[in-house]
């Protein structure tokens, strides 16, 4: 089967990004407080802002339409870098040859397969292949790590059967000690924040995924190999937080803080910050 043919900087002039009115209350895509080297891309539903720097999304937004998602496969979709950015931008092909590491979606496919029309649903389903909305995972971590993908599904869900209208922000949480591995250093965490209309006003909750054995981070060092994932933990966490462990600016997002609603904290979880409610089931997560 032959795939959609590689786009040109031309073939994107018309992507518009992450619809920052979606719910009606504006939501734009956050910004980075410190002035690090990043590039806005837009593409169909969503936008990233890339860390030229690190050649990894700092951040990735996407609105979803739960009242015009649709079902298309993804057969026949290559990965492929942004014609808009030089390759050395970019983390391309060379780090996830012949290892365990997956091309981990930052933006989901089927968060961005919607629109009034076909081809509208179409193009956000090719455009989530773009490597800038990639980030090196962990197989077992993009492919298994059941908790962090029931949220994902849980979110889609939530906007699909109630037909509501989401924004959902992700992206590694890029430390400077992170290990270098073909030139690329991996995140050992992720997040996500999730943005929605809760009471005729903004509300929003925040999660955090650490692959490393605690919270903390490895130690960097140059890896011949990627480094082990350790365990996969899943964490509520304050908005705030993630801002500062991030460097973006989530003011907003963390003043429509939900944490409250998240339940089922164990008292006294050695080594986990004060405020940071361990996970061990999507069922926690009340909606």
């Amino acid at each position: 089967m032959t795939g959609p043919a590689q786009p040109t900087a031309a073939d994107l002039a018309d992507r518009t990004g992450l619809d920052e009115q979606l719910l009606g209350v504006p939501v734009p895509l956050p910004a980075l407080r410190d002035p690090l080297p990043a590039v806005r891309l837009d593409y169909t539903h969503f936008s990233v802002l890339l860390r030229t720097d690190r050649r990894l999304a700092a951040v990735a937004g996407v609105g979803i339409d739960g009242a015009l998602l649709q079902d298309r496969p993804r057969a026949g979709i290559d990965w492929r870098l942004d014609p808009r950015l030089p390759a050395d931008q970019q983390t391309g092909e060379a780090v996830y040859a012949r290892n365990d590491l997956d091309r981990g979606h930052l933006v989901r496919r089927a968060d961005a397969v919607w629109g009034a029309t076909d081809a509208e649903a179409q193009r956000g389903n090719e455009d989530t292949f773009f490597l800038t909305n990639a980030a090196p995972q962990a197989a077992a971590f993009n492919q298994g790590a059941e908790l962090w993908l029931g949220l994902e599904d849980l979110l889609l869900a939530n906007a699909e059967t109630g037909e509501r209208r989401l924004v959902v922000f992700t992206g590694p949480v890029l430390d400077p000690a992170d290990p270098v591995y073909r030139g690329v250093q991996l995140p050992l965490r992720f997040w996500k924040v999730a943005a929605f209309l809760d009471g005729g006003g903004l509300g929003a909750t925040g999660y955090l995924l650490d692959q490393t054995q605690l919270i903390g981070r490895l130690p960097a060092r140059a890896a011949a190999s990627p480094p082990p994932p350790g365990a996969f933990r899943t964490f509520g966490v304050p908005i705030a937080d993630l801002a500062a462990l991030t460097g973006l600016d989530l003011d907003q997002l963390a003043v429509a803080d939900r944490l409250p609603t998240v339940v089922g904290q164990p008292a006294g979880d050695p080594g986990v910050p004060a405020g940071w409610v361990p996970l061990t089931s999507p069922d926690q997560v009340r909606r």
